[in-house]
């Protein structure tokens, strides 16, 4: 009969060699002096955490490069994420008028006892609330007084283009003298002006400096007094006492508020034109001042430093904005200046909310991308745990029976964890913060440490879980935890359709960009359902023929890994749900935000399109046509593929109407290419037989034409109507059809006419001759722009530029440059406007950074998956190589055996990509991205989804190749050596 083993487990320090023996109470000598025992040599016992990291030293590297890249991934994402929205903040702020982003404070200013020092002193008391969450640039402010009325300039010397008086309006500038350089005269003086008057009953005139170049425009000099309108209360005049140059008329100085004091103004009273002029007032003169127009202002200028907000407190500084404009700070700075009147503007509230829903429009496409990375990184940890597990079970469970507790078990599996992924952990997000400056740092610290937390009890959980005491299998849990899953991804999918996935006026809902990664989830676990029953039918169907290779490795698929443990060995548990859905996840939020980028991509090209009018387009001013031949060399360029040469008069009208006379836009275009230019960029598509005219018509013979559908309320199909252009000719046309837009005047609500060449160019005087040619096609915009060049006509009989072409005819927006009597425009360069947004182009970074790192841990979930098996898998191989098995053979047999579980994933992740595409895309809006206002709605093409699939899949599929030729190199000796335990 064997003894059984002891419960308490054996001690490291072997037993000495001498054993020490019992004395005898009357053995012991007579004395006082105790017995010192003689000291052990026996070696102390090695600590348990470092004996068993040094055991495994490639485990301990592998976990702590794993938790380094999770971890610095973790933290790193949320401050990329920052970081974008607080330069897309600035951008936006800054491409606005230096006046949108100043805080505008006047109040009246006094009737007397008005300086400097009073300006000054409402200055540093307006500056007083500022700095918390926005701070104003105190070298950036500009201050002073100003009067409120221009008053006219009486000198009949002053020049009068259409007889009108100049007028003037006068100012003191605090930090003018500064910006401008004196050169002629003097300043005026910082002394009251002497009472001494030139006429009696008449002030003395108010001292002020003028700019040279309005001073050239207005024929006035150092020296010129300057007479307004005469009133009872004695209005000043102004004498000239110096004159100024501007250092830099380009600073924001200068073009924000201040009127005309760099150069004189045109301003048109209708057609006629007149100057207005604004002149500089020495602080002597301030108390003065009001009677140039009877009132005067105090006016502070408070530029916001862009540079210091913040998107994440861009709530909180809206707020402050706000109550400085009109709240408790406000009534607080009436009170404190002693200004009632105090009175605050400013456009930043209105551009906060816009620069917001501009965040809110592209933070699906932002936060799609870090979900995705998300889900797969914590499939991978859990899989990390559970081959840690499954590797040390057998030590676990050894434990476990010598006496060892669970918790005490679990502790030591803690320090362990603790030592190899605390030190990593804290490196990765050391490097993240000093890679990625930004000022908040709670999201990226807290996400760190959740990844950490997650990597840390990974082990010990599964650990904990298999050392529990056996259960009875529950046949009811899994079904309710699918259930669950499906109720909770039909939820989602409902809210997203029901509400978008940003919701205009509201942050992003967490359940709204989790609808991807729910959907795929139960794709993953219905394909886990599925995979395993077409796998074995597949077997079924290998088991026929006489090969072994593939039976052998189609059962083994459908069967999953061998269990470990108490439960009998070689009992099977079916293939693992964990890299499926890790795969699939990784492609469905590769697929659907590919998607919604190639969206976004097409979308931008469209609007370009019709801004432009085609891919190329040269305009001409008005009715000006271009120089003959260029419509002709250009449609020859290479890369042309529709050439349309088009007459378009803007002033035309159309008779016979309801209406009886309304304004609309001819366009004279050959109808075969211009028909096919509508159906390339989607405007109004027509077949260009409706445009025929049947042979050579008669004068008296109605031309077709196609009539915008705004005319359709007018005008009736069929019937016949009179066009008559500008040049006062009239041409009668017949409604052959009815458009809702045309590429040559894409605007929606437009009224136009299309006409075909032939007959509109016989009876119509100039359409012969066009004046705006589009074109279709890879068109080089340097190449057309010298062609362009080469046929202008000589310098003597270059016709002047002309006024900018009418918004919305078809051509880009804005005027001509200078350098170009006819302007090129293409849809390429359209597009890079389009696309220059900063908001833009950090999403798209921040999702192909987030689809890179989620590519990555679907690979290394199935390496680990691999790697799982690789001790059963290996032991087969071996034994089977011993029966003949050749080792091309055996590669063969684990392919079989790894491929269909990535097979299936990537197929499932495919469709699972385009039902989200389906279900989703239609709820996003997806203007901000494109740059302009598009009808909502991601469109589901192949392209995107395909590429996201077949290329992690052929990732995938040469890692599994590259571990089959390995795993079958293994020597036979060594798996089927003496005591294998396998």
């Amino acid at each position: 009969m064997t003894t059984p083993p002891s419960a308490t487990p054996p001690t490291s320090t072997p037993p000495s060699a001498t054993p020490p023996t019992s004395t005898p109470a009357s053995a012991t000598p007579p004395s006082s002096t105790p017995v010192t025992a003689p000291s052990s040599t026996a070696p102390r016992p090695a600590p348990w955490v470092r004996t068993k990291l040094r055991a495994a030293p490639l485990g301990t590297l592998l976990g702590a490069a794993l938790a380094f890249v999770a971890v610095l991934l973790a933290a790193a994402l949320p401050r990329a994420q920052d970081r974008g929205a607080d330069q897309a903040l600035r951008s936006f702020l800054e491409r606005s008028a230096a006046g949108n982003t100043s805080l505008q404070v006047t109040a009246p200013s006094p009737d007397s006892g008005q300086s400097a020092q009073a300006l000054d002193a409402t200055l540093e008391k307006l500056l007083g609330p500022t700095g918390s969450t926005f701070r104003v640039d105190p070298e950036k402010t500009v201050h002073g007084a100003r009067t409120t009325k221009r008053q006219p300039l009486l000198n009949p010397e002053l020049s009068k283009p259409s007889g009108l008086p100049p007028s003037m309006n006068l100012l003191h500038v605090r930090q003018a003298e500064s910006h401008v350089k004196l050169a002629e005269g003097h300043w005026p003086s910082s002394t009251p002006t002497a009472p001494v008057q030139a006429v009696p009953g008449e002030p003395a005139p108010l001292q002020v400096a003028l700019s040279q170049k309005a001073a050239a425009t207005l024929g006035a000099r150092v020296g010129s007094v300057l007479k307004s309108e005469s009133r009872v209360d004695g209005t000043p005049s102004v004498e000239v006492v110096g004159l100024y140059a501007v250092l830099d008329e380009t600073d924001d100085f200068w073009t924000d508020n201040l009127g005309c004091l760099a150069r004189a103004c045109e301003h048109y009273y209708n057609e006629s034109l007149a100057w207005d002029v604004d002149a500089l007032v020495g602080t002597g003169d301030l108390d003065r001042m009001s009677t140039w127009s009877r009132t005067a202002e105090d006016f502070w200028q408070l530029p916001v430093d862009i540079g210091h907000l913040r998107a994440d407190r861009l709530d909180a500084t809206r707020k402050d904005i706000a109550s400085y404009i009109a709240g408790p700070t406000a009534a607080t700075l009436a009170r404190e200046t002693g200004r009632a009147r105090l009175h605050t503007t400013s456009w930043l509230p209105e551009r906060f909310e816009e620069a917001r829903a501009r965040t809110q429009a592209a933070a699906p496409l932002a936060a799609i991308g870090p979900a995705g990375v998300g889900g797969v990184a914590f499939v991978v940890l859990c899989l990390a745990g559970a081959l840690a597990a499954d590797r040390r079970d057998a030590e676990l469970r050894l434990l476990l029976a010598r006496g060892g507790s669970r918790a005490a078990i679990v502790g030591r599996l803690l320090g362990e964890g603790a030592v190899t992924v605390l030190p990593a952990a804290a490196a990765a997000t050391a490097l993240a913060v000093l890679l990625l400056p930004t000022p908040r740092l709670a999201p990226a610290l807290l996400s760190a440490a959740a990844v950490a937390l997650l990597t840390l009890l990974a082990f010990p959980v599964r650990a904990a879980v298999l050392l529990s005491p056996a259960r009875p299998a529950g046949r009811w849990r899994r079904p309710v935890a699918e259930l669950l899953v499906l109720i909770a991804t039909v939820a989602a999918v409902v809210e997203v359709r029901r509400r978008g996935v940003a919701p205009p006026g509201s942050d992003l809902d967490p359940l709204l960009i989790a609808a991807p990664l729910l959907l795929a989830l139960c794709g993953g676990l219905l394909l886990a359902r599925i995979q395993p029953v077409v796998t074995g039918w597949l077997a079924r169907a290998a088991g026929r023929s006489s090969g072994l290779v593939g039976f052998l490795g189609l059962a083994r698929a459908a069967r999953g890994p061998a269990t470990t443990g108490t439960q009998a060995r070689g009992s099977r548990t079916g293939p693992s749900v964990l890299p499926m859905v890790a795969l699939i996840v990784a492609i469905t939020t590769g697929g659907f935000g590919a998607a919604v980028l190639q969206s976004v991509d097409s979308s931008r090209l469209g609007v370009a399109r019709l801004t432009v009018g085609g891919d190329a387009a040269i305009s001409a001013f008005g009715k000006s046509p271009l120089p003959a031949g260029l419509a002709k060399a250009a449609g020859e360029l290479p890369g042309v593929r529709t050439s349309v040469p088009l007459w378009i008069d803007h002033d035309s009208s159309l008779h016979g109407t309801t209406v009886r006379s309304s304004q609309v836009t001819v366009i004279v275009a050959e109808p075969a290419a211009y028909a096919e230019l509508s159906r390339v960029l989607g405007c109004g598509s027509f077949d260009p037989a409706l445009l025929a005219t049947g042979g050579a018509p008669s004068a008296d013979a109605p031309v077709p034409a196609l009539f915008s559908a705004s005319l359709a309320g007018q005008a009736e199909k069929g019937g016949t109507y009179t066009v008559q252009p500008g040049d006062g000719e009239e041409l009668k046309v017949r409604v052959a059809g009815l458009v809702d837009c045309t590429p040559a005047h894409p605007a929606r609500d437009a009224a136009t006419v299309v006409l075909p060449t032939g007959a509109a160019t016989a009876l119509m005087g100039g359409a012969d001759h066009p004046n705006r040619w589009l074109g279709l096609g890879d068109v080089d915009g340097d190449r057309l722009r010298e062609l362009v060049r080469s046929k202008l006509p000589a310098p003597s009989g270059t016709p002047a530029p002309a006024p900018a072409p009418i918004p919305g005819s078809g051509s880009a927006a804005g005027p001509a440059p200078l350098d170009e009597l006819y302007p090129v425009h293409t849809s390429a360069e359209a597009v890079i406007a389009l696309g220059a947004d900063p908001l833009q182009r950090s999403a798209q970074r921040l999702f192909w950074a987030s689809m890179a790192g989620a590519a990555g841990f679907a690979l290394l979930a199935v390496l680990l998956t691999l790697v799982r098996t690789v001790p059963e898998r290996a032991a087969l191989l071996a034994r089977l190589r011993t029966m003949g098995l050749r080792r091309r053979q055996g590669v063969a047999l684990i392919l079989a055996e790894t491929l269909p579980q990535t097979l299936a994933a990537t197929l499932g992740g495919a469709l699972v990509a385009a039902a989200a595409v389906a279900l989703l895309g239609p709820a996003m809006d997806l203007s901000t991205l494109v740059g302009a206002h598009v009808p909502n709605g991601v469109r589901l093409t192949a392209g995107p989804v395909l590429t996201q699939a077949l290329g992690l899949a052929a990732l995938v599929a040469a890692a599994v190749c590259a571990e089959a030729a390995t795993s079958g190199r293994r020597q036979i000796t060594t798996e089927l050596r003496a005591g294998d335990q396998r």
